[in-house]
């Protein structure tokens, strides 16, 4: 039996079963190559025999040669450089014949659907050809326990792929030898043996059909008597063996489906054994293979973080969405702030999708997790900067989580993890009745305010509610036709803190009792992919959402509350070679209520920096609606395989400050040398717009006439092939920012007025050196060095914003040490935090210990700090931690167990996040942030 893994057409139909984005390439041609192991046909009469591949149903559209059979480079031979490469198969597991299927003398084929990922791991077989009685289960049965050398991409890194592969269950005889010119048989003899290869490698061709018959009888001569031609298949080490053939000369025939037959004459003689090896030339025509994996990125810079990498990152707690910040241009946030903070933009700058929906958070209460669990990804994709023309209403980075599809096996799955922060739970598998149709369920639910909680009342703060969040997600999905993907998908999120404040603070005497905090979200998701055509692709999605926001302290509130309709559809047309069209529209529409409370501005006279609390409040209620349509269009153009250039262009609307903005792009990436050692450079140009937020823009608190802020982002960098499994990356990138929105206090009123007079820039260079995760090891190392300046206004001078960090160094690795055991570190060092000091270090020469730090102000009865100097004008000592992980699995015949211990801040470090003042400024100290922190969990998995 052999394997044939079929092509699918470059570009044309792939079931989207798991989709991915993909790149068709034209493999190698059929040299050196050969097909997989496969065993003998059964050599005694009446044996059944093992299923023999043969070659399946593929696309009218491929060409083939005769037997259409698809073969790979074997190991030993390497692939031409900027060749992709097809799986190769490493063993042979043949299947069970079907007891019932052979006393009932009955023989068919199945034809198999295989997913095989980066690590030549069959995940998936699906049966596409159908034969019933009991072979389908033998063959998925089979084909599970195969095992590839994984599919290459031009560049050489592996990449998972698509193939569809048969086997055939024939019931088969033993050849019966050819009898002796006088018709009496011979006695048994192996007397032809010998080996078939495949020419270039020497690999042994499996499954090749090897006949004789008895040669035609030279000029002159008798012919001989009439006889059958017997013939026999090669097993898995391309042997082959007759037995009883009586002397004399004859015509050996070999052939194999995708390879020239050979056919040669070989004399035997009486009591002579002949050994031979006949090597077979491969058909001269290519193969077309579509592999999964990395597409030619639209974006100047495009980081993807796969399974193998994202839930096993030391100090994230085996959290994907956290692994983020561990990537170049990533800021670290505070501790216990859940922010992205891109390339010096401000957090509300990067957005966040997931399966193309917009969320409003990422991250749970402090950072802890993320709001969609690390089980249900397939793949996170986050771009820094100069993205694609496809997103918009942003001028800082990207982060676009993929969900993954449920199980396609048929059988029930699901886990169940337990650790000190949280408990999940993750249950998939086929939707009864319904064909063709898989869920996937999953919850969390955290109890870390059952240990926050007594913390909290220890340091005198009155617990109403510990801290507390949860998440949820449904999923379906379906093919309704090969090429096309359903999925609807309904999933949320709700983080709820509660605390009583007994007694004020010193520096807020009028602040006191319940503080509350509650967020949430919902989205009701539908998505729909469609390969129209080979030529067509369109992709849409459609969700209503709703987002709640509350915050409270005392007698002061805020709240907000969106219901949300937002959608895309986008439409991909391949024009020629070389040349794809997308175009697409992008809609964010809906009703929003906001309800504020909160300390009026200072009123002509008052003195700056006074208490908030003690301040005259206001209220303001109101309700509206907003429509945020916009365009896009961009040409993927190929002049050569080894450049791509993306000119695009976005058109939005706002109809809340009724303004339209055109945002022209265009990214570029060159291979300057192909293959291995591929050397890339590329770069980009863009324009980008963000929308002012709700409170700027709505009166009487906002500015309807305020405009869209304007980011131009320039980017220029080189990747580099350092070895097969690693490669070196550089970038530079500015930032000009303009049309910044900044409140302007209006003298002699008590309104605060945005207005588009801020302007910024943003500096700085990217370094990544990257090990490509493979079965043992995988880790980087990322060095970010930025720069970050803000000018409030016009005549102003130039300052640093207070989430800019200079330095940013981040060492990981993690490795699979065998049985089950798997250990990993991360070390971070990152420039300090910048804050506005108010007293000032008394370590520093140019303080003066004798300075006026704060005046007492009667009517508040509290002491006004005197800015020390402009804001954050001083940085907190550097960051530096250590993080360790250690993982065990325990893997059972029908489930897993899995241990972890994620350590943080091993040393112990007191790192420096804030600075705290006495009551009259006289003195300060700084606050640290978390000590060492373990965390343990277990996880079973069926």
């Amino acid at each position: 039996m052999t394997q044939e893994p079929a092509p699918i057409r470059a570009g044309g139909p792939l079931p989207r079963r798991s989709r991915r984005s993909r790149a068709a390439a034209l493999a190698a041609l059929l040299t050196a190559a050969a097909l997989p192991p496969s065993p003998a046909r059964a050599q005694q009469q009446g044996q059944p025999g093992q299923g023999e591949p043969q070659a399946p149903a593929e696309p009218p559209s491929v060409p083939r040669g005769e037997g259409g059979a698809i073969v790979t480079p074997p190991a030993a031979t390497a692939a031409p450089p900027g060749r992709a490469t097809p799986p190769r198969a490493l063993n042979y597991t043949p299947p069970e014949y079907p007891p019932e299927a052979e006393k009932q003398g009955l023989e068919a084929s199945v034809t198999l659907q295989l997913d095989i990922d980066r690590d030549g791991r069959v995940k998936q077989a699906v049966v596409v050809e159908s034969a019933g009685h009991g072979f389908d289960e033998s063959a998925v049965a089979a084909a599970q326990k195969l095992e590839f050398e994984p599919a290459r991409r031009a560049d050489g890194t592996p990449a998972a792929a698509r193939i569809l592969y048969r086997y055939t269950f024939t019931l088969k005889t033993a050849a019966a030898a050819p009898p002796s010119a006088d018709g009496a048989p011979s006695p048994l003899a192996d007397n032809l043996r010998g080996t078939v290869l495949a020419s270039g490698g020497d690999v042994p061709l499996a499954g090749a059909t090897v006949s004789v018959a008895r040669a035609p009888q030279a000029a002159g001569g008798a012919p001989p008597a009439a006889a059958a031609a017997p013939e026999v298949t090669t097993d898995e080490r391309g042997s082959f063996a007759f037995l009883n053939l009586p002397p004399g000369r004859y015509q050996v025939t070999v052939a194999a489906p995708g390879f020239e037959p050979l056919s040669v004459e070989e004399d035997i003689a009486a009591g002579e054994q002949i050994e031979v090896k006949y090597r077979l030339l491969p058909r001269g025509e290519g193969l077309e293979v579509t592999v999964r994996g990395d597409r030619p990125p639209r974006e100047v810079t495009k980081r993807t973080l796969e399974q193998r990498e994202i839930n096993r990152i030391p100090g994230t707690n085996g959290d994907a969405l956290r692994s983020i910040q561990n990537l170049p241009g990533v800021a670290r946030p505070p501790t216990l702030a859940g922010l992205l903070i891109v390339r010096g933009s401000g957090p509300q700058d990067t957005q966040t999708f997931v399966d193309g929906t917009q969320v409003p958070l990422i991250y749970h209460f402090g950072g802890l997790s993320s709001v969609v669990p690390t089980e249900m990804l397939e793949k996170i994709d986050f771009y820094p900067g100069n993205f694609s023309a496809k997103y918009g209403r942003v001028q800082g980075g990207i982060v676009d989580v993929s969900l993954r599809s449920p199980n396609e096996d048929g059988k029930l799955h699901g886990l169940a993890q337990v650790d000190l922060i949280d408990a999940r739970v993750l249950l998939e598998g086929p939707v009864p009745f319904l064909e063709n149709t898989r869920f996937m369920v999953g919850g969390r639910r955290s109890y870390i305010g059952d240990s926050f909680g007594p913390v909290l009342e220890a340091a005198g703060a009155g617990v109403t509610q510990a801290p507390v969040y949860y998440d949820y997600q449904v999923l379906l999905e379906t093919e309704p036709t090969p090429s096309s993907r359903l999925r609807l998908t309904f999933f949320g999120s709700d983080d709820a803190l509660e605390l009583l404040l007994a007694d004020p603070q010193p520096s807020e005497p009028a602040l006191s009792g319940d503080v509350g905090l509650h967020t949430a979200f919902q989205r009701l998701q539908l998505r729909y992919d469609h390969e129209l055509t080979d030529k067509d692709r369109l992709d849409g999605v459609l969700a209503i959402a709703r987002d709640d926001a509350d915050f409270g302290i005392g007698p002061i509130y805020f709240q907000i509350d969106l219901k949300t309709l937002s959608g895309r559809l986008e439409y991909a047309r391949r024009m020629s070679k070389g040349v794809v069209f997308n175009a697409g529209v992008d809609v964010f529409a809906g009703l929003y209520g906001v309800n504020f409370r909160g300390p009026a501005p200072n009123r002509p006279g008052e003195p700056p920096n006074q208490p908030f609390s003690t301040r005259a409040l206001q209220e303001i209620s109101r309700e509206g609606e907003f429509f945020y349509p916009a365009a896009y269009a961009e040409l993927e153009l190929a002049p050569s395989p080894r450049a791509k250039i993306v000119p695009g262009v976005r058109l939005d609307y706002q109809d809340l400050n009724q303004q339209a903005t055109v945002s022209p792009r265009v990214n570029g990436r060159i291979d300057v040398v192909q293959g291995f050692p591929r050397t890339t450079v590329k770069g980009g140009v863009g324009v980008f717009h963000q929308p002012p937020q709700f409170q700027e823009v709505i009166p009487p608190l906002g500015n309807p006439g305020l405009k869209a802020t304007r980011a131009l982002h320039y980017a220029a960098g080189v990747e580099q092939d350092v070895t097969r499994n690693i490669e070196a990356s550089a970038e530079g990138f500015y930032k000009q920012l303009d049309e910044l929105v900044v409140g302007v206090n209006q003298p002699g009123t008590a309104q605060l007025d945005y207005q588009n007079v801020g302007s910024g820039r943003v500096i700085g260079g990217e370094f990544l050196l990257k090990y490509k995760p493979d079965d043992r090891f995988f880790g980087w190392a990322a060095y970010t060095l930025s720069r970050s300046t803000r000018v409030p206004g016009p005549g102003e001078a130039e300052r640093l914003v207070s989430f800019d960090q200079t330095h940013i160094l981040t060492v990981l690795g993690s490795y699979r040490l065998g049985d089950g055991w798997e250990f990993g570190a991360r070390f971070r060092l990152v420039s300090g935090n910048l804050v506005t000091p108010n007293v000032c270090n008394v370590n520093e020469l140019s303080c003066d210990p004798y300075r006026t730090n704060a005046l007492f102000y009667a009517p508040t009865g509290t002491y006004t700090a005197i800015p020390f100097s402009t804001p954050f004008s001083e940085r907190l000592p550097a960051f530096h931690q250590l993080d360790v992980r250690l993982d065990k699995t325990w893997k059972f015949r029908t489930w897993k167990l899995s241990a972890y211990l994620d350590v943080q801040n091993v040393y112990n470090n007191a790192n420096s996040e804030a600075i705290q003042y006495n009551y009259n400024y006289t003195a300060r100290q700084y606050v640290t942030g978390l000590p060492i922190l373990p965390s343990f969990g277990m996880r079973g998995e069926f």
